[in-house]
């Protein structure tokens, strides 16, 4: 699944820069363990790579329907597979000051940005699912 995080005064969506990719930003997302319900998996990802807890955002919707990608040739390998088949939720940060801790493995910086700079900051391969739901 993946997590949206928008600003509790406007639009502008949390980003998170990559610590494998320099310069490659996107969204914060995970798989769901066995058992796990995708809003639960969504959780815990969030708070696991972001330090983002309850305390901090509040659902606010489920896109409603699954978005696919797939991988280019070269990335396709072991546990990554072909591509894959994600969830996204959407949360509201409850306060304007929000600050978010990237884990440092995953990712090493973030920033409060415009949806459509992020479409054109995240890998090409995740693109058509971020223009997809981010702009309708």
């Amino acid at each position: 699944m993946v997590i949206v995080v928008r600003h509790h005064g406007d639009d502008r969506v949390l980003a998170f820069e990559r610590n494998d990719v320099p310069g490659a930003w996107q969204f914060p997302q995970g798989g769901i363990e066995n058992g796990e319900e995708p809003i639960d998996a969504a959780r815990r990802e969030l708070e696991e790579e972001t330090g983002l807890g309850a305390d901090d955002v509040e659902l606010v919707e489920e896109h409603p329907e699954w978005v696919v990608y797939e991988l280019p040739a070269e990335l396709r390998a072991g546990k990554a597979g072909r591509g894959q088949a994600q969830r996204w939720f959407m949360f509201r940060a409850r306060t304007a000051d929000v600050v978010p801790t990237p884990d440092g493995r995953e990712f090493v910086a973030w920033d409060w940005v415009d949806p459509d700079w992020l479409v054109d900051h995240v890998v090409e391969f995740r693109r058509p699912g971020y223009r997809r739901v981010l702009r309708g």
